[in-house]
């Protein structure tokens, strides 16, 4: 299959190359060792059209193919992990719920800020006792007066506290005769409303750089205009939506792999031992090569899926599948990074120890690698 990119599509990729390089890279490392979110390169992004990159130009974005946006992940990823992981969660989960199961009103409210880079997008699924149990929600919304009453938990939410967000889109538990099957709907809660607060940001082994909170809703009253899309169909909604954002950290994976790929083989050429740059050695070759060779699969198996979605065809187990497979190559790849750095490797002083701690929960957000393989075993009719 050819997956080359259309002209647009090496437009973009340019702008984030460029972007990543000048921007990013200098500015990102920074506030990941100050374990702040930077939102100035998040605005900054905006004003490039980065932040609708998945959203036609109707509501405001620029409507790049799947395709596109994984190509442009690949050099912001390779710049730093906090900053993608961010833009990638506000693209997908933030914003896509909106686009696709959103009234017009809500569009142009809600979707247009988020699209044309003035606001940052999130989403509210997980809980402290629901993860990969979607249908372990507990978080209530109950009619009431004219609206929703919300009360309930949600943790490791990214994007919702920052200076730049606009609150969150968030699954809820809604009523549901005994003996069935429970209901979920999705609603839109602005930051500000009454009863709705957050907790400190979290502290992560990684992605420092991204804003993730516990969010705490306690009689959080709104308005009926908040309810997004069918209120007896938002699990599926939800779902629909995060076969995207698998795509999305398939892509970061191929970033970050990349990223320690090229400071694995950078720094071989340089260090030497025993008389000779350690790029010499065959122990050393041979990781770099399987990377390389692990690298090129994963790459295949991403744009495959995107590819796909582009052409609106059924794209739920490739996405699992690249989503499984270039995470755990991205955490793999980083450990056989730090080998090679030796002692240098395991200090945070090093580029190389970074993306190490990145990697990890690559193959834990946006559906852990054990659901992945659920996804994959059903869709083959096991």
């Amino acid at each position: 299959m050819d997956f080359s990119l259309t002209e647009s599509e090496r437009v973009l990729v340019d702008l984030c190359r460029e972007f990543a390089q000048k921007e990013i890279a200098t500015r990102a490392p920074v506030a990941w060792e100050e374990a702040r979110c930077p939102t100035d390169l998040l605005r900054e992004m905006g004003s490039l059209g980065l932040l609708g990159i998945l959203i036609p130009e109707e509501w405001g974005g620029i409507g790049m193919s799947t395709v596109g946006f994984v190509a442009a992940m690949e050099q912001i990823g390779q710049a730093d992990q906090s900053v993608a992981a961010a833009w990638q969660a506000h693209v997908t989960i933030g914003s896509l719920p909106l686009y696709l199961f959103g009234s017009d009103e809500q569009r142009e409210r809600w979707l247009r800020p988020l699209a044309e880079g003035r606001a940052l997008g999130a989403f509210g699924l997980t809980e402290p006792d629901a993860g990969s149990d979607a249908r372990g929600i507990r978080t209530r919304a109950e009619r009431r007066d004219g609206g929703w009453l919300i009360n309930g938990v949600k943790t490791f939410i990214s994007n919702a506290g920052t200076d730049m967000s606009f609150g969150v889109t968030l699954l809820a538990r809604t009523e549901s005769s005994e003996g069935q099957a429970p209901k979920f709907a999705s609603f839109i809660v602005e930051k500000d409303t009454p009863g709705f607060t957050m907790g400190p940001k979290m502290r992560g082994i990684g992605w420092r750089g991204l804003d993730t909170r516990e969010l705490y809703f306690d009689d959080v009253w709104i308005p009926e205009d908040r309810l997004v899309g069918d209120p007896d169909m938002g699990l599926r909604q939800f779902l629909q939506t995060l076969e995207v954002g698998r795509i999305s950290i398939a892509a970061l994976s191929l970033s970050l792999t990349q990223a320690v790929l090229d400071m694995g083989t950078d720094y071989a050429k340089q260090r030497v031992q025993f008389g000779q740059p350690i790029a010499r050695f065959q122990a050393i070759q041979f990781k770099l090569a399987d990377i390389a060779t692990e690298l090129e699969a994963a790459r295949w198996l991403t744009y495959r899926a995107a590819s796909l979605r582009d052409n609106g065809q059924p794209f739920l187990k490739e996405a699992s599948m690249a989503k499984l497979k270039a995470s755990r190559l991205a955490t793999w790849a980083a450990s056989e990074a730090v080998q090679i750095h030796g002692g240098l490797g395991y200090m945070l002083d090093s580029p190389v120890a970074r993306f190490y701690c990145d990697a990890k929960v690559l193959e834990i957000g946006e559906g852990t690698n054990e659901i992945q393989h659920l996804v994959i075993a059903r869709e083959l009719g096991c």
